[in-house]
């Protein structure tokens, strides 16, 4: 008897409990040991669009469930047709009275070619129409431990963080190191499961998890189990799958960024302080540290334009009577223990 109370406490540590009460089966959004297993066998980073490194989604192909808008190229044509049109179950629309036509597996533009065939046959003239989407029946899902789970409706531009956001935010009992991407793959195939560094998103700006949500897929947030929540020191350290190396920019006005897939901007970046003054030197490059791209590795990058380069940070004066033998502290992996140097006297 003693034994199975002593492992029916172990148990309700190890996997959860329901305000600090002891149960056999507690409540809760845990991960499965085959999602354990298939996320820490996952790329902590994937070649994937990302926040800053956005892309435009495939052609979407009309399904059940999307609504359409109808109308003449003409206006003052003859052919009246219903305007707000949904695809049905059986993949037709209704045109009123010339009868139904199949647009299920169609694209908008080969969608508006059958219904114009149809006009067509029906003697309708002229019999050209414009057909536009609506409404998508593409979502994303956004599960777990989360004010508002469900299914949202996918415009295209969303990132892993505005889902949650759309979400309504973590819950009080959300484990921010638990936080996934899981992105539907046919069966018998790997499985894309991603993990995604929520607090170096939100407190840091790292975009390197922060994924561009494609049709489908499933943002799952973790709940804590009853041992984390006991582990209370350990709320704020950084997650082991996220990078520890984060370095700030001394000078945040030099990092200017430009989407690729916006329009060519007519000034150029904006120019560093230090190139003002031709009397300072000029910084070296900062050497890459892991966990920090190059821009030659963010995904897309074909030329030297694709992506910024990273931003020097603020150079040591040569005529320091220990810069010669010691180590430059602006290089490398910031140490959070040692404040940094002050700013050079111009």
């Amino acid at each position: 008897m003693i034994r199975i109370l002593l492992a029916s406490i172990a148990l309700s540590f190890a996997t959860g409990c329901s305000t600090l009460g002891i149960s056999l089966y507690p409540t809760g959004h845990f991960l499965t040991e085959d999602a354990e297993e298939v996320l820490r066998q996952a790329p902590a980073s994937a070649s994937l669009p990302k926040e800053l490194d956005m892309s435009v989604l495939h052609e979407h192909y009309l399904q059940p469930g999307d609504a359409l808008l109808i109308e003449p190229v003409v206006f003052s044509d003859n052919v009246r047709l219903p305007a707000d049109q949904q695809v049905l179950a059986d993949g037709t629309i209704d045109l009123g009275g010339f009868g139904r036509v199949q647009v299920a597996g169609l694209t908008v533009e080969t969608a508006e070619a059958a219904i114009e065939e149809r006009l067509v046959a029906m003697e309708a003239d002229p019999a050209q129409v414009n057909v536009r989407l609506l409404d998508s029946v593409d979502r994303y899902y956004i599960l777990g431990e989360v004010q508002s789970p469900g299914a949202y409706p996918l415009v295209g531009n969303e990132t892993v963080l505005d889902g949650v956001l759309q979400a309504g935010g973590l819950t009080d009992r959300a484990a921010p190191c638990k936080i996934l991407l899981a992105r539907p793959t046919p069966p018998g195939s790997c499985r894309v499961t991603l993990p995604i560094c929520y607090r170096q998103i939100t407190q840091l700006g790292d975009t390197t998890t922060n994924y561009q949500l494609q049709p489908g897929d499933r943002v799952y947030v973790a709940s804590r189990t009853c041992l984390e929540e006991l582990m209370f020191w350990q709320a704020s350290k950084t997650c082991d799958r996220c990078s520890p190396c984060q370095s700030p920019c001394c000078h945040p006005e030099a990092n200017g960024y430009q989407s690729p897939l916006s329009p060519a901007l007519p000034m150029g970046p904006p120019v560093p302080p230090w190139s003002q003054d031709p009397q300072r030197e000029s910084p070296r490059p900062l050497r890459a540290t892991p966990g920090m791209l190059e821009s030659n590795d963010v995904p897309g990058a074909a030329s030297s334009d694709a992506a910024p380069p990273l931003v020097p940070r603020t150079p040591v004066p040569t005529d320091a009577p220990e810069a010669a033998s010691a180590p430059d502290p602006n290089l490398g992996e910031l140490d959070f223990d040692r404040p940094l140097p002050p700013l050079p006297k111009k």
